[in-house]
């Protein structure tokens, strides 16, 4: 499709996404994800677009294990960051060969390694240069595709590839809150989806996002889009504190948000995006796991992490996990403690098996 968010907006607003999380929306979680509750749309890991394609070819094809995904998936979105063109532009190319609904820029990120590179938080102290970022992942996209429609066997079959759409994922500044000059300075290169955190950089994640940024964000959009028709229009997706989809809806109503995106709710609860049957078309619905339930797919999550990644990422990821999946029941704090001290599948499945047994 040629926009997954004008498409996904004429079925239902809010929409309610899976944020992107280093060493945690891994492709094991997100696989997880979609299958037991899955998002309006998912985000992938951000990925280095300099690496993809300075790298070695053992380096870049660790890389572009952060970009596995499963069709289940579907919309997924590839997020990546650089303060270069050129390498955005071949991200884009990237993007389009492997078959991504949208490609996404953070320009967020706090970490002192990426700054130092001039990408996530730091493109906020440079708007000129994050708008010839944006233009060159959409230059990548739109030659990677021209160039796939020509190839002889698409012709042949009848195939026709579209432009999928650019996004932002940004702060709302970095020092202090600069909207006023650093929003419109990226819907002047009308990406599809602008999504806003709603802290500056420096204020990390020490104090409470604050939501009415976000509410201003949709206003600065409004008055910059005002003659353009709305399909056309630059959503405006919030992030930051969100509980869980009920506390997502009541922020989007209060902000005229047209998305919300989820990040750190998803801890332990898989069913976070829960609806009946999966259907992408129906409610979001709150689903409470059982305990066999929530150890029964860590189990499963644990081993689809060691299946996919166990050889290139540590094994101290899954133990993260861990600590979210096994709370709030009896016996809890005996069955974590044991489950840090592990290191395979064999012997967490023994203590699980073991705790379950014992009910």
């Amino acid at each position: 499709m040629a926009n997954i968010w004008k498409e996904l907006k004429k079925l239902k607003r809010p929409l309610m996404v899976l944020a992107p999380m280093a060493d945690v929306t891994d492709a094991a979680f997100r696989h997880i994800i979609a299958k037991y509750g899955r998002p309006d749309a998912t985000w992938t890991e951000f990925v280095s677009a300099d690496g993809l394609v300075r790298a070695s070819p053992e380096g870049k094809a660790k890389l572009l294990r952060d970009l596995l995904y499963s069709e289940n998936e579907r919309p997924i979105i590839a997020q990546f960051f650089s303060s270069h063109t050129e390498y955005m532009y071949e991200a884009g190319k990237i993007a389009v060969e492997l078959g991504f609904d949208g490609a996404d820029i953070n320009m967020g990120c706090p970490v002192d390694a990426i700054e130092k590179q001039g990408a996530g938080s730091a493109m906020m102290k440079n708007p000129e240069r994050a708008k010839e970022v944006i233009r060159a992942l959409k230059k990548g996209i739109e030659d990677a595709t021209n160039e796939k429609n020509a190839r002889e066997e698409n012709v042949k079959a009848g195939k026709v590839f579209e432009v999928i759409p650019v996004s932002v994922k940004t702060r709302v500044g970095f020092n202090k809150v600069e909207l006023e000059t650093w929003l419109p300075a990226l819907l002047e290169e009308h990406p599809a989806l602008i999504t806003i955190h709603a802290r500056t950089r420096k204020e990390m994640s020490k104090v409470p996002a604050r939501w009415e940024h976000v509410a201003r964000a949709v206003e600065i959009r409004n008055e910059m889009q005002a003659g353009i028709i709305e399909e056309d229009r630059t959503l405006i997706f919030g992030n930051g504190d969100v509980l869980d989809i009920a506390d997502g809806n009541k922020k989007a109503a209060a902000t005229g948000a047209d998305g919300v995106m989820l990040g750190r709710a998803i801890f332990g609860n898989p069913w976070l995006f829960h609806r009946k049957d999966n259907n992408p078309h129906a409610d979001f619905e709150y689903y409470e796991p059982t305990t066999k339930e929530k150890l029964e797919v860590m189990l499963e999550h644990t081993k689809l992490f060691l299946e996919l990644l166990g050889d290139i990422k540590n094994f101290a990821i899954m133990k993260k996990h861990y600590k979210a999946y096994v709370n709030g029941f009896d016996g809890a704090k005996e069955l974590r403690l044991k489950l840090m001290e592990t290191e395979t599948y064999e012997a967490i499945e023994v203590l699980v098996k073991t705790f379950l047994g014992g009910e």
